[in-house]
């Protein structure tokens, strides 16, 4: 166990059996009254955040996660299997774990996975990545300067949206969090 002056941004809490991560923290000090600490916590799994208040000196169990780069090396039925750069050791991840992530993931790419006691928690992945469109419709001529989107097909199987004048092969760069275009690429 520790205390509340072990709260840092990044440590990860076990509350009530479900993993919290501390976006931000403040340690409080009133002029009346006991001190305390003024925590932002989002769940690892689901991605909620709350706000939590604890009195100094309170008691948090801090859980060991431990975040490694992994390169995805292909999917074998609803599992995804990355292997450590480091030991080549496979870590098959299921599907659900994998999530959103699964829509820009590529075979040989790299991700970050945040394991706790052999469990992995969640696949983090570069904040933008490079894919191919496979499928749009054609540029209609005249629609260079239009702010008109139409949507298309990455190489993962994801749909995006893009601009008009963007053709099937083109390399265009996404946002991996929001699935947002950000560019064409050469």
């Amino acid at each position: 166990m520790a205390s509340t002056a072990d709260i840092r941004n990044g440590v990860v809490l076990s509350i009530d059996g479900q993993l919290w991560n501390v976006v931000e923290f403040q340690h409080v000090k009133p002029g009346k009254g006991g001190a305390f600490v003024r925590t932002k916590l989002k769940n690892v799994v689901t991605g909620k955040v709350v706000d939590r208040t604890y009195n100094a000196g309170a008691k948090v169990d801090i859980e060991n996660v431990d975040r490694r780069d992994y390169q995805f090396l292909y999917k074998d039925g609803d599992d995804f299997v990355f292997m450590d750069g480091e030991t080549y050791e496979q870590l098959p991840i299921p599907a659900a774990t994998v999530g959103g992530a699964a829509d820009y993931l590529l075979e040989n790419q790299q991700a970050t996975i945040a394991v706790n006691n052999g469990n992995p928690l969640y696949v983090e992945l570069p904040a933008s990545v490079v894919l191919e469109v496979t499928y749009t419709e054609p540029g209609l001529q005249g629609d260079r300067s239009s702010a008109g989107t139409k949507p298309a097909t990455l190489e993962t199987g994801a749909e995006i949206q893009v601009p008009l004048f963007l053709e099937t092969g083109t390399k265009v760069k996404v946002d991996t969090r929001t699935g947002d275009y950000l560019g064409r690429v050469s």
